[in-house]
Parts: C-alpha cells; sequence; structure tokens
C-alpha cells in the first residue's frame, strides 16, 4: 500500500491542531480491539454491528457467517464503513475507515490474516483454513467468510485540546 495525502482540515480543527500522522493512524488501527462495521441492507437501511478486525498490510480484514445480515448486506453492495477509537470526547483519537470490502478466499492469504488474528489476541483466535473460509478450531458447523477492505479514506479525529480532524486519502 503506497502512504496516503494527508491533510488538516481546517473547518473541523482548532487553531493549534496539526494533522494525526499515517504512522499513528496505522498504530491505533493495529491496536483496536473492537470495530463497528456499518453496511447497508438491500432496502437501504444501515446495519451497525461490532466485531474484531486484523490491520496487515494496509488492509483491514474481518470475517462473518454467510447467515449473518452484514454477510447478505455485502453480497448486496461491498461499501463500508469501519469505526474504531477511544469514544472520549476530551482527549483520543477516533479512526474512520471508508472502503470496498472484497471477499478473501485465497488460502494462502487467509492463512497469513488467520496468524495475524492469533498473534493480535494472544492465540485466543483460532481460525483454521480450510476451502476458502474460516473455521474457529476444528468446528466445522461454523465456517466464516473473510472480507478485506483496502481504504479509500480514512479519518482520524483528534478530541481534546486541540481537536482535530485529519483525512488520510489513497
Amino acid at each position: 500500500m503506497s502512504a496516503p495525502v494527508t491533510n488538516l482540515d481546517q473547518r473541523y480543527s482548532d487553531a493549534a491542531a496539526t494533522a494525526v500522522t499515517w504512522a499513528e493512524t496505522q498504530v491505533i488501527l493495529q491496536a483496536a480491539e473492537l470495530s463497528w462495521l456499518s453496511t447497508v441492507r438491500a432496502d437501504g437501511r444501515p446495519h451497525v454491528t461490532p466485531l474484531v478486525a486484523v490491520w496487515a498490510d494496509g488492509v483491514l480484514y474481518f470475517h462473518t457467517g454467510a447467515g449473518e445480515q452484514k454477510f447478505a448486506n455485502l453480497r448486496a453492495n461491498p461499501n463500508v464503513v469501519l469505526t474504531t477509537g477511544c469514544g472520549r470526547w476530551d482527549g483520543g483519537i477516533d479512526v474512520v475507515v471508508e472502503g470496498k470490502a472484497v471477499h478473501v478466499t485465497d488460502e494462502q492469504a487467509l492463512t497469513r490474516v488467520a496468524a495475524a488474528f492469533a498473534a493480535k489476541w494472544d492465540g485466543r483466535w483460532q481460525l483454521a483454513v480450510r476451502n476458502g473460509r474460516f473455521y474457529h478450531g476444528n468446528d466445522e458447523n461454523w465456517p466464516s467468510e473473510v472480507f478485506a477492505v483496502e481504504p479509500a479514506r480514512i479519518f482520524a479525529h483528534a478530541k481534546g485540546d486541540p481537536f482535530g480532524a485529519t483525512t488520510h486519502r489513497f
């Protein structure tokens, strides 16, 4: 992934604010324990759900069961927003990622992503790769489909003193 063009939006930032760096934004994405995925239902209504994701090689990865609402939504419209951050008003940085969710079935890619999930959560997420899907360990009953979101834009909202609104465009 190439480095994005980063700009501070003065319309939504204090005069003393500086842009959140791309390196700092990546650290937040790597450290996030929980993200919120926003998709759109076939009838146009929004759908938002919390999930775990991993940031690897400049891409956010998540997985879902084929019977879940988010999977149905992604089949109709791959455009998504993933959000993460501290959720505080007076400090920290919240991050918003916009992009398209691409279904990943390549077993070499899935093996790398499964290793990233295991490493991030100290081995608690043991995902086996078979037939282009993730399986929780040896459980054949609950396969999950994997999606990759390569960012189109990422917004980093610094809160506190000073407030700042940064955009990373790819």
